[in-house]
């Protein structure tokens, strides 16, 4: 199993992006696919993007589509968010996730019964306006 490690978050402006990175330990991460997750002081943990083991292929929430890109580089074990056009709606901590499986990322905000393998410690993205 990995260890996932965010960093990057911090105060930033609106209109303004961020680039993400989750670091992950162990000789598996090409074995996991990997998703971003962010929640918002009083709201559930929702679901953003992810992207396979080979990182072939990404998949987006429709909220953010457009503004997100996910990428990963698995000679680094390391996954990357990067987000433009912040408003202060984008305030929240921010997550990784790895699952053997896509699927469990990306249907995890609506099927409560689903279980992320490995949790990051989130990183503080705080928007201004």
């Amino acid at each position: 199993q990995v260890q996932l490690v965010e960093s990057g978050g911090g105060l930033v402006q609106a209109g303004g992006s961020l680039r993400l990175s989750c670091a992950a330990s162990g000789r598996t991460f090409s074995s996991y696919a990997m998703g971003w997750f962010r929640q918002a002081p009083g709201k559930e943990r929702e679901f953003i993007g992810a992207i396979t083991r080979s990182g072939g292929s990404t998949y987006y929430a429709y909220s953010v589509k457009g503004r997100i890109t996910i990428s990963r580089d698995n000679a680094k074990n390391t996954v990357y968010l990067k987000m433009n056009s912040l408003t202060p709606e984008d305030t929240a901590v921010y997550y990784c996730a790895a699952d053997p499986t896509l699927h469990t990322l990306v249907i995890f905000t609506t099927n409560k019964d689903t279980t992320v393998e490995v949790w990051g410690q989130g990183t503080l993205v705080t928007v201004s306006s």
